[in-house]
């Protein structure tokens, strides 16, 4: 059992740690790529993006269709459904130099490319 007067001091202590890592939060929000893509009639425009290499990708997908779709990539190890006439977020991690193909996991013919180089 805690000491009650402890309990401040843990507090206070767990604060100032939280508080420590605000200041890298947008730091490194920064080096994020941003990579935007629309899907529309069943189909990425553009059908192939890039990005730089040794950096995190946020893709900054727009639903614009009347129905949801997946977007679902094995090699970038993700998958989000975004919802009809809105717009996904997905992140990540950042990857070595390559092609990495993404799909519309409810439209085998919707296809794209992200080229790291």
């Amino acid at each position: 059992m805690s000491h009650p007067m402890l309990i401040p001091i843990r507090l206070a202590l767990a604060a100032s740690c939280a508080t420590a890592l605000l200041p890298a939060a947008p730091a490194l929000a920064q080096q994020a790529a941003e990579v935007q893509l629309s899907y529309s009639n069943g189909a990425f425009q553009p059908s192939e993006v890039r990005a730089p290499a040794d950096k995190p990708v946020v893709f900054r997908v727009k639903n614009l269709d009347a129905k949801a779709m997946e977007f679902e990539s094995k090699s970038l190890r993700v998958e989000k459904v975004v919802a009809a006439k809105s717009e996904g977020v997905i992140n990540v991690r950042p990857l070595k130099p390559g092609r990495y193909e993404f799909y519309d996991d409810f439209n085998a013919k919707a296809r794209g490319t992200l080229n790291v180089q």
